[in-house]
């Protein structure tokens, strides 16, 4: 039962779309028909400039973050039930039922959860990014490399098989959220 109310409170919270609230109340326009008509940080940004980016990536966060923390607080630490808990606040995300199914793409989702899951490996991820931007000076392919390296690094960070599943399949989910651009291409 607890798998079941982790999985839906998280979905709830996952469906929460920083970018349609920021950029609704800062432009008064819908986001989804705004830039590349996603509910994400960056279009986000697109619409209502800095402040809209950073108001969107504050309040994606603190969902992912405060979801997390009420599952773990009410039902306590268990690594299947964060695996749940994930999959449902990127299911949320992607396809949040708020805003009939059409949502961001997880970057945020993913990359707080790893965060959550296992802290020291966004400091490898920051690392990573900084080392690959330096040498490839492409955002894009960066990140995706530096996105790649978090379940190597929790795997080694954490030495647990369901936290590395768990960042795993987000990382997967967040690829195939993102394969729908061509941004990889024309970065």
């Amino acid at each position: 039962m607890n798998y079941i109310i982790g999985f839906i409170l998280s979905y709830l919270f996952g469906s929460i779309s920083g970018a349609y609230l920021v950029v609704k109340a800062l432009t008064e326009k819908d986001v989804r028909l705004i830039g590349s008509s996603n509910a994400g940080a960056t279009n986000a940004g697109r619409a209502a400039g800095k402040t809209g980016f950073l108001l969107t990536l504050l309040i994606d966060a603190l969902k992912v973050w405060t979801a997390l923390f009420i599952v773990v607080k009410m039902m306590g630490y268990n690594e299947i039930l964060l695996l749940i808990s994930c999959f449902g606040l990127m299911l949320g995300h992607l396809f949040p039922i708020y805003l009939r199914f059409k949502g961001g793409k997880g970057v945020v989702v993913y990359l707080v959860s790893a965060l959550y899951l296992s802290p020291f490996s966004i400091l490898v991820f920051a690392a990573v990014m900084i080392v690959c931007y330096g040498i490839l000076r492409k955002y894009t392919i960066s990140g995706f490399i530096s996105m790649a390296s978090i379940p190597l690094s929790t795997m080694i960070i954490t030495g647990s098989w369901m936290i590395t599943l768990n960042v795993l399949l987000l990382f997967f989910f967040v690829l195939v959220s993102n394969n729908k651009t061509n941004r990889l291409k024309s970065d």
